[in-house]
C-alpha cells in the first residue's frame, strides 16, 4: 500500500511498485513451500501511480507472488489492476482450475465498477490465463474486449509502449535452467516434510528390534537402517533436484520416465558407494532391491514436477499416471521384498 486514490466510484487502494524486504522475505518463504495457500491479497481494484480514464486495466490473480511480479513491472506507469479471487493460486494454474475464468472476470469488472472509471473498453489479461478466459463471452457479458498481454510481467512496459502489440519474444514461454532451478526448493521441502520425520522414526525403530538394549540394537541394526535411509534420500534428491535440473538431457517425454532415468543413475552411484566391497548373496539381493527402489522413488517425485512445467496438460498427466503409478508401486513392493530377503541372509 502507498496510500489511497480518490475515484468517482470511491476510494481505491494505491499500491507501491517497489518491493520491500518484507515482500522478498514472504516470496522466499513461499518458494520454500511455507504458507503458499495463504499468500494472498484482497480481490478488487487497485491503482498504480495516478491512473486516468485512459489508463490500462491489467488483470491478475490474488496470489501475492503474481501480484508482486505485476506491480514491480509497473515502475513509472499509471494503471488500474483488477485482482480476481483465485483462492491464492497463480494465473496459469487458476486458469486451468477455472477460478481465473470468464465468470470471475466479468463479476469482478461489475463489482469494481470499472466501466465508470475508464473510457476505453479493454482488459489486459496475462497470456498464461488465456485458457480460462473466453474473450467473446467477456465482451458479451461485460462490454470489455480482452487483450492478451505478454507471458512475462517484465515485458509489460514495452508492451504498453507499443500500443499493446506483442513481439514474438513476448509470446514465448521459456523453461531455462534458472527457471527450473527456482522451482526445486518447494518440491524438496514438500518431500522433507514427511521424509524427515519418517527417517527419525525408522532410525529410532532400529533400536527396538533385538534382545539387547536399545542402543546396542541401534549399533547392530543402525548401519542397515542408515543404508536404507541413504537410499530413500537418494531417490528423493534424484526426483526433486536432478530431474528438473537435467530435464532436457534426460530420455523420454514422460516425467515419470525422466525421473526414473535420474533415479537409475543415482542408484548406480549409490551401489558403488555402499556395496563397493566383494558381494555376498545378501548384498547382491540388496543391490537389486535398490535398483528398483531408488528409480521408483525418483520417478514418483519427477512426475510431481509436471505441475510446474511449461508443456504438460491435465489430460496428459492423468494418462501418464495411469501407467506410471502402478509400475512405481510394483517396483517399490518388489524392492522391499528383496531387501527383507537380503536382510535374512546376512
Amino acid at each position: 500500500m502507498a496510500g489511497v486514490f480518490e475515484t468517482p466510484v470511491g476510494v481505491v487502494p494505491r499500491i507501491a511498485t517497489v518491493l520491500t524486504g518484507r515482500d522478498r522475505w514472504g516470496a522466499l518463504l513461499v518458494r520454500l513451500g511455507f504458507g503458499r495457500m495463504r499468500y494472498t491479497v484482497e480481490p478488487g481494484l487497485y491503482a498504480v501511480g495516478t491512473p486516468t480514464e485512459n489508463s490500462p486495466v491489467l488483470v491478475t490473480a490474488n496470489y501475492k507472488l503474481s501480484f508482486d511480479h505485476l506491480r514491480a513491472a509497473l515502475v513509472g506507469q499509471d494503471a488500474w489492476i483488477l485482482v480476481l479471487d483465485t483462492n491464492g493460486i497463480n494465473v496459469w494454474c487458476a486458469a486451468g482450475k477455472g477460478t481465473f475464468g470468464t465468470a470471475a472476470l466479468c463479476a469482478q469488472v461489475a463489482e469494481s465498477q470499472v466501466a465508470e472509471l475508464v473510457r476505453h473498453r479493454r482488459l489486459v489479461v496475462p497470456q498464461l490465463g488465456a485458457s480460462g478466459i473466453a474473450a467473446h463471452a467477456v465482451k458479451q457479458q461485460s462490454g470489455f474486449a480482452v487483450v492478451y498481454g505478454p507471458v512475462m510481467a517484465h515485458h509489460l512496459s514495452e508492451f504498453l509502449a507499443r500500443g499493446m502489440q506483442a513481439t514474438p519474444a513476448m509470446r514465448h514461454k521459456t523453461f531455462s535452467l534458472a527457471e527450473r532451478t527456482v522451482l526445486v526448493p518447494v518440491e524438496l521441502v514438500i518431500a522433507c516434510k514427511w521424509a524427515l520425520p519418517l527417517s527419525v522414526v525408522l532410525y529410532g525403530a532400529s533400536g527396538l528390534f533385538g534382545s539387547a538394549s536399545f542402543w546396542e540394537n541401534v549399533r547392530e541394526h543402525g548401519g542397515w537402517t542408515m543404508t536404507g535411509l541413504f537410499g530413500l534420500w537418494s531417490g528423493i534428491v534424484a526426483g526433486t533436484v536432478l530431474t528438473p535440473l537435467l530435464l532436457p538431457a534426460l530420455p523420454g517425454r514422460a516425467f515419470s520416465l525422466k525421473g526414473g532415468a535420474a533415479g537409475l543413475m543415482t542408484a548406480l552411484v549409490f551401489l558403488g558407494v555402499v556395496f563397493s566391497r566383494a558381494g555376498t548373496s545378501g548384498n547382491t539381493l540388496a543391490g537389486l532391491a535398490w535398483l528398483l527402489l531408488i528409480p521408483a522413488i525418483a520417478s514418483f517425485f519427477g512426475m510431481e514436477f509436471t505441475g510446474a512445467s511449461t508443456y504438460t496438460s491435465l489430460s496428459g498427466v492423468k494418462k501418464e499416471m495411469r501407467f506410471a503409478v502402478p509400475l512405481q508401486v510394483a517396483a517399490v513392493l518388489c524392492g522391499l521384498f528383496l531387501l527383507v530377503w537380503a536382510r535374512r541372509l546376512q
